[in-house]
């Protein structure tokens, strides 16, 4: 074998490593979970909405807690848009949050960028939350958004969802890469 592919070879596993290493070191429970989820998701992508019941069951099935990053996708026109009304409920409560999400996913394909805020003014009305005119006013939103985004070039994100069953005991990180057929066999597998 020539030099030059041992050499290649070699810093493709040492780069592997490198990445393993870095995902069990930034992707863990929440603090009292021994397991979680974890999914980088985009509220305009409809692979994220197809798959946030599914994340929502095994949360429910497997009593575990779900950690969202945003990882909005340039070529999504009001994602962005979307993950700051997000985290201005949770803001408000937590749960508030996730309702809030479950609402856009089910509502994504009726909405664009000009009618997004009727669809928030709805949600808002619906659940009893003040809804200021400006959200953001000291970007502090923004900040938690791109601070999920920087996570995820961190970890090495390329779509979305991209979903982890991560753990603090044996296996620490698995990424769940067919969530609608692998995602309850990969969370048993950690346990």
């Amino acid at each position: 074998m020539p030099k030059k592919t041992i050499f290649f070879a070699l810093f493709f596993v040492l780069v592997s490593f490198a990445v393993a290493q870095d995902l069990s070191s930034v992707l863990k429970p929440p603090k009292g979970a021994t397991e979680a989820l974890v999914v980088f998701e985009d509220l305009q992508c409809p692979m994220c909405a197809h798959t946030a019941p599914l994340l929502k069951q095994a949360v429910k099935d497997y009593k575990i807690p779900l950690v969202i990053y945003d990882f909005p996708l340039p070529m999504h026109n009001w994602s962005y848009q979307a993950a700051l009304f997000a985290h201005y409920f949770d803001s408000r409560s937590k749960q508030l949050g996730f309702d809030f999400r479950d609402y856009i996913f089910e509502n994504q394909i009726q909405i664009n960028p000009t009618n997004l805020r009727g669809y928030v003014e709805r949600f808002a009305a619906a659940h009893k939350t003040d809804l200021p005119f400006v959200i953001d006013p000291q970007g502090k939103f923004a900040a938690e958004i791109n601070a999920d985004k920087d996570m995820g070039k961190r970890v090495g994100i390329e779509h979305t969802p991209t979903v982890y069953v991560v753990s603090n005991k044996g296996p620490r990180v698995q990424e769940v890469t067919d969530p609608e057929n692998k995602l309850f066999q990969t969370i048993d597998a950690m346990k």
